[in-house]
Parts: structure tokens; sequence; C-alpha cells
């Protein structure tokens, strides 16, 4: 059995709150050379890449010394480089701090910002601008909330209690509320629990119920009508992706502004703002498992199309 060894610390600094990518070399005789794995396993860069990152001393080991493209292969080996930093339209719009403390900050996240570094939302992330604007580089995100989604995101201050706080997510001792507009149905006047088998393959944009031994719960209650439309309090009892906007769209009554659900359309061009996707985390609710506080934390945030729809739909 092959002995665990710790991870080197990363030789690099942040860049705008964005981590080095750290790569191992994986336990295997493929590959002669570093370059030639690096080729391989970063192949979606682009023709020549690659080569010149190594050629410019771009790609570092453990003690920050750069890597040679034709430095021999050597199986385990951690390696670090900063990715290429793409060009991204700032969102203009505000993240607040909801809580914070010595382990934990809650923040009410806006529409339009994505959680973490993912694709080409890089530095225009909610846990980018955070590393920056507090000045916490070891801010991790203990769950993540769609991009389109506005509310209430936990991040964690010290890595080595990240682990406690995602272990509340994955156990479902979280406690979460959300909001949503969406068209009025007289039908879900009475509460209704939507159960049913969500599956979100990889590289395919939308969800998609399948049959199956159900994965997903959701309690829906129609709060409040006004004209067409109706406020919903959307409780998830379990955390497939896109969860809450499929057993809506299923329900006859998709989201305001959603681009999935029922039907995939194009995408948005970057910059366009208008017409967010009407569902917010409302509410957090738990046991903080470092300090046994109970955290009752609440997004003030308003759903535009509920307040004027005109405004919205402009």
């Amino acid at each position: 059995m092959r002995r665990k060894t710790p991870v080197p610390p990363s030789p690099l600094p942040q860049r705008q709150g964005v981590d080095p990518v750290r790569v191992r070399l994986p336990f295997s005789a493929e590959w002669d050379t570093v370059g030639a794995y690096l080729v391989a396993r970063l192949s979606g860069a682009g023709p020549g890449v690659v080569e010149e990152m190594l050629d410019a001393g771009l790609v570092v080991d453990a003690d920050g010394h750069p890597v040679a493209a034709h430095a021999p292969y050597s199986p385990g080996r951690y390696l670090w480089f900063h990715r290429e930093m793409p060009a991204e339209v700032p969102v203009p719009f505000p993240l607040g701090v909801v809580y914070r403390d010595d382990h934990l900050v809650v923040v009410d996240k806006p529409h339009f910002l994505a959680t973490t570094p993912r694709g080409s939302h890089v530095t225009e992330t909610a846990l980018a601008r955070l590393r920056r604007e507090l000045g916490i580089p070891a801010l991790g995100a203990a769950h993540r909330l769609d991009r389109l989604t506005a509310g209430l995101v936990l991040f964690t201050v010290r890595p080595e209690e990240r682990g406690a706080y995602q272990t509340l997510f994955a156990e479902r001792r979280v406690r979460k509320e959300y909001e949503a507009i969406a068209p009025y149905d007289a039908s879900l006047a009475v509460s209704r629990t939507v159960r049913s088998r969500v599956l979100k393959e990889r590289g395919v944009p939308a969800a998609r119920e399948v049959d199956g031994e159900p994965n997903a719960e959701t309690l829906v209650e129609l709060v409040e009508r006004r004209g067409d439309l109706g406020r919903y309090r959307l409780t998830p009892r379990t955390g497939q992706t896109h969860q809450l906007r499929v057993h809506m769209s299923a329900l006859g009554v998709p989201i305001l502004g959603d681009p999935l659900y029922p039907v995939v359309t194009g995408p948005v061009p970057a910059g366009d703002f208008r017409r967010p996707l009407q569902l917010l985390a409302r509410r957090l609710e738990f046991t903080d498992p470092v300090t046994g506080v109970e955290h009752r934390l609440r997004s003030g945030r308003t759903l535009r199309a509920w307040e004027s729809y005109q405004d919205w739909a402009g």
C-alpha cells in the first residue's frame, strides 16, 4: 500500500485572490518527461501554450524552482503554476457580509456572481473577491450557490476547520430556505412535497428527472399571490444540482428568468445583468460545529420581479 504523504504548501502566492493550480504527477510510467505529461494533461490550453509556460519558467516545484520541459518524469511530484486569467466583465453588485467571526464568514451573494473560480469565471467570483476585500487568503467555501442564484453563502476562515462545516451540508444538518418568484398556480395554495430522481450529467447545461429511486426532495409553499405571480417558499431536503429549478419547472411554474428550465435558451451575453433568475437563498440555520453557536441567518435581498415586474422585465 502506497503511503500517503502530506501535500506541501504552495510556493506561489495567490493572484487576485485566486490560488495557483496544483498538479501531482500520477504514479504511472506512461511519460518520460514532465513536459510530455503536462502537454497531454493540459491539452485544452491550446497549441504551444504549455511549452511556452515551461520555457518561461512559469511551472515550479515545491521549492519554487522552475521545472524544465525535459526534466525526467517523477511519479508523485507536485507542480504549481498560475492559470491564464480570462478577461471578465465585472459583476457590478456588492457582496454584503451578513455574519463574521474568527471561524466563518457568511455573505449575501448577488445574482450573476459565481461562488468559486470555475471555467470563465475566475476573479469575478465571491471567493476571490472576499479574499481580496477582507484580506483573508486562506478563506474557503463550505458549499456552493449557483452563479445565477442570489443569497446566503458560508465561507470558512481556517482551512483546518473547513471539513467540519462542509460536513454540516453533506449530512443535511443545515436548514436552507429559498424564495422564488414564479407563475401563480392555485393548486399550489396547499403545500406540496416534490420527490424525484434528478440527474445532472457533466457537460450538459440542464439537469433532468429520470426514472428511479428519488434522490431529490423539495417542500414547495405558496406564500403570497400578486396577480399572475406567486411568491414561493422552497425548502430543499436534499441538495441535488438545480434541484429547485427542476422541481418548479416540473410543477408547471418555472422560476422567472430561468435560462435552462423548462427550455434551454441561448447564452446571455457577458455584461447583460437584466432579468436575473428570481431565486434567492433566504435563510441558513445551523449549529456551529466549532463554537456550538446557534446561527439563524437571513438574506436582506429582495427579488426584483416581486417588487416591480415591469422593472425586472424591462
